[in-house]
């Protein structure tokens, strides 16, 4: 395991040093939350991808493979078809907008009155799923080094916090573009083959397992159609996936590299869930399904092949966790303290945006690691998550995008009644139910055309400054100063 632990050493160390150089590009607010907005092609489809897989599309995605089959590639799929949607319909409009946060967005469009509320709920979205990609560090680390699962937490977020404190965005950037490419070589290159080859081929495969682990939809409708719901469409609003949006240099860069993102998304999706169909011909008896990954890498993997692809694990957690995290830290900052500090008495032109975003990150970043190590369901608490973001904020921000009589107050009506309602269904129904994010996003939905249609339509000034921003004609935000020239 000697060359195992170097590798992985040698990227954490990585990690570091990729943090303190994006520190040193990281100089105006700009740059620090969305990379100065300038992301090309080829680093902005890595990101994004890196982004959107993490430990739950690894590990999980390898789970789901050994209880399912060949069906277990739903859940990343789904996020993969929400990814290509975003990239194919909304992106570049999302991009011309210029905004640092799904709430500005919000503001935007219905006339500034809708932040405080939506804010907190993307806020509790982005934290949870902060500290689900934290817990999954106790998983990898205890493969790796046997190691307390407390401390484990605590290593594994605090690289996370240090490179995200130090550059935000830029270092965010620069450790996603490496994370993308150990997953790529780790988990496609190595771990499917060897995978495929150690449980005797496809033959032996189909051989060895019950037919319904090669139906496509073995899983079962209802499951896939839960996917789709949470999944697919929490990648159309979440901060996370919109912060990355607004890195892109133009139009063509959003539209285009995310459909390359979502490409591969599908692709990552397949080898999982072949992984884990694999993992179940070889260990047909594991006490549970997430260990399959854990158990294949460390018991069929040769030496520095192992350690690179736990690295390829460590990489998916991490850029999820560095991902939400900054999410996390510019919500709560720009959505919620900007505001009620700005409530409480005016800015004195004097503070430092980067320094002050920086510390909410070290702020959240502490919190999350608090959280993730109070918690143990990493699923109860993704499914938090996402059915606080589908149920309470899908409607007001499709809403907004398509819709031109949809109303500040019925935006609020959405939100609050959708939240409400998701909220009460998983205290009475439970975490895991479906019923949540079905009457949540229907009571959403409700509310937002009930209010919507009676009170009276946004105001005409405010609709003419949303078109000029859609169209790229209103080029960057007040509270967006343009750095000087150096």
């Amino acid at each position: 395991m000697a060359v195992d632990y170097i590798v992985i050493v040698v990227y954490l160390a990585g990690m570091l040093v990729m943090g303190w150089w994006g520190m040193r590009r990281a100089r105006s607010k700009s740059e620090f939350l969305v990379a100065g907005r300038r992301l090309g092609p080829v680093m902005y489809s890595g990101t994004m991808a890196a982004i959107v897989l993490g430990g739950a599309s690894t590990i999980g995605g390898v789970g789901l493979g050994y209880q399912y089959g060949l069906s277990g590639a739903w859940m990343v799929f789904t996020i993969g078809l929400g990814l290509l949607a975003l990239s194919v319909f909304f992106s570049a409009r999302i991009a011309r907008l210029k905004v640092y946060t799904v709430s500005e967005m919000l503001d935007l469009r219905y006339g500034g009155r809708a932040g405080v509320i939506s804010g907190v709920v993307m806020w509790a979205y982005t934290l949870m799923l902060a500290v689900t990609s934290t817990i999954a560090y106790a998983t990898i680390f205890d493969v790796l080094f046997d190691m307390d699962r407390t401390l484990a937490i605590v290593l594994g977020g605090s690289i996370v916090v240090a490179y995200s404190t130090l550059g935000g965005m830029w270092s965010i950037t620069l450790t996603d573009m490496v994370q993308f490419v150990v997953k790529t070589v780790g988990v496609l290159l190595l771990l499917l083959p060897i995978a495929v080859v150690k449980a005797g081929g496809f033959s032996e495969m189909k051989a060895q397992l019950p037919t319904e682990y090669f139906d496509p939809l073995g899983i079962g409708g209802e499951t896939i159609f839960t996917y789709v719901l949470i999944y697919t469409f929490g990648m159309l609003i979440g901060q996370d996936i919109w912060q990355r949006v607004f890195t892109a240099r133009g139009d063509r860069t959003a539209r285009w590299g995310g459909t390359v993102a979502g490409t591969y998304c599908l692709a990552y999706a397949l080898a999982g869930a072949v992984i884990g169909t694999a993992a179940k011909v070889l260990y047909p008896n594991l006490a549970s399904p997430d260990d399959a990954f854990a158990t294949i890498v460390k018991d069929e993997l040769p030496m520095g092949v192992r350690g690179l692809v736990l690295a390829a694990a460590l990489a998916a957690v991490m850029s999820t966790s560095s991902g939400a995290l900054i999410a996390c830290a510019t919500v709560a900052n720009n959505d919620i303290w900007a505001r009620l500090r700005g409530a409480v008495r005016p800015s004195d032109g004097e503070h430092d945006e980067v320094r002050g975003n920086r510390a909410f990150i070290l702020i959240m970043g502490v919190g999350v690691i608090c959280t993730a190590i109070a918690l143990n369901n990493v699923v109860e608490a993704l499914t938090v998550a996402y059915n606080l973001l589908v149920g309470g904020l899908l409607v007001p921000i499709l809403g907004g995008l398509l819709w031109r009589r949809g109303t500040a107050q019925g935006a609020l009506a959405s939100v609050v009644v959708g939240g409400v309602t998701v909220i009460t269904l998983m205290a009475t129904r439970g975490i895991l139910a479906n019923e949540p994010v079905y009457y949540g996003l229907l009571s959403s939905l409700a509310a937002y055309l009930a209010v919507s249609l009676a009170t009276p339509a946004t105001d005409a000034a405010v609709l003419a400054a949303w078109r000029d921003r859609l169209a790229g004609r209103d080029p960057e935000l007040v509270s967006e100063p343009v750095p000087a020239p150096q």
